[in-house]
């Protein structure tokens, strides 16, 4: 029989693995959220209020009428009908009781593990962080779609790509915790030395390219060239100018965005098989079937990218991509993980 202390050790394990889904799946309904262009439906932060979707005929023209008041609806969806808004509201609604769900999921738990006092200090010190960080989440949410009410149609994406990233920050903690719990051990990420630069400059490599990805979504950069591996009829496109060093860094250019989430999707690539090569050359069999992982699973993510773009950005091949990339960032997580151990 198991005693009280490994009952709630074991409950503390359960509780991060569903956090862990909850946060994953939160992420592909904000990602299909951003899809449908379905962001902007409801116009006000409603923390405590909207817990329900409106149940009435009277309350969905109330909803209606606020959309109508923002750019979006006056420059882009004018011909919009009432039925049509309530598809985009859904998808905004339930991105936001989900994300409702997950600050009550992990707040009310990790009250009561601290109580118990049976969880190791370093675990709950992580949970602390990672529950700031989804309090932050709510807040950089309106931030995010506050910028998208006022003069045009769309959020930034510079918000877009804070609000992703911190996602990222959040489910990649979980991910960790969860590791060094089923390891049995107290693996510090920030370990930096000389055997682990490599995997380290991998998992950042992925960090901006995942900021470069809400770059892409948030300015719909994608329809501007939806060829491969060519960008129209060059590799670099024709419309890009540099006669400054400034322009280098025009992230509000959607060519520019283009070109970079691409060109970065090729250094990861190539740096992926650098990576690859020294683990089988050094002989470091313990990073055999997580380099497998790795290389399985950025194949699969860059497939899926080529597919988006050539296919219009089909909508299910887009919200795989997404999906993958939270995939991506695991494999090379876990490879760094057993390095670092």
């Amino acid at each position: 029989m198991l005693s009280k202390e490994e009952k709630i050790n074991r409950l503390f394990y359960y509780w991060l693995f569903i956090s862990l889904i909850l946060v994953f799946l939160i992420i592909i309904v904000g990602g299909l959220t951003r899809l449908t262009n379905s962001g902007l439906s409801i116009t006000e932060w409603e923390l405590f209020k909207g817990i329900l979707p409106p149940l009435n005929k009277e309350k969905w023209e109330f909803y209606f009428e606020q959309y109508k008041e923002i750019p979006q609806y006056k420059y882009l969806n004018y011909n919009m009908s009432l039925d049509e808004f309530k598809v985009i509201f859904y998808w905004e609604y339930f991105h936001r009781i989900l994300a409702r769900i997950i600050g009550l999921f992990f707040l009310f738990p990790l009250v009561y593990f601290y109580i118990s006092k049976k969880i190791k200090k370093n675990y709950l010190n992580i949970c602390y962080l990672i529950f700031a960080l989804i309090l932050l989440q709510g807040g950089i949410g309106w931030f995010m779609v506050k910028s998208g009410l006022v003069n045009v149609v769309t959020v930034s994406h510079y918000r877009l790509s804070i609000h992703l990233t911190t996602a990222i920050l959040i489910i990649s903690s979980i991910f960790w915790l969860i590791k060094n719990i089923n390891t049995q051990n107290n693996v510090s990420f920030f370990n930096f030395s000389k055997k682990n630069i490599y995997f380290q400059i991998l998992l950042l490599l992925i960090f901006f390219q995942i900021i470069l990805g809400a770059f892409v979504s948030g300015l719909d950069a994608g329809r501007i060239y939806q060829t491969w591996p060519m960008m129209g009829n060059n590799f670099v496109p024709n419309d890009l100018q540099f006669e400054n060093f400034k322009e280098i860094l025009e992230f509000d250019n959607h060519s520019l965005v283009q070109f970079y989430h691409r060109g970065l999707a090729y250094i990861i690539i190539l740096y992926s098989i650098f990576l690859a090569a020294y683990v089988y050359k050094k002989k470091i069999v313990h990073l055999f079937n997580p380099t497998k992982i790795l290389l399985f699973v950025l194949s699969l993510q860059v497939i899926l990218g080529i597919y988006t773009l050539v296919s219009g950005l089909n909508i299910y091949f887009a919200s795989l991509h997404q999906i993958t990339s939270v995939m991506l960032v695991f494999s090379a997580l876990n490879l760094y993980y057993f390095r670092a151990k």
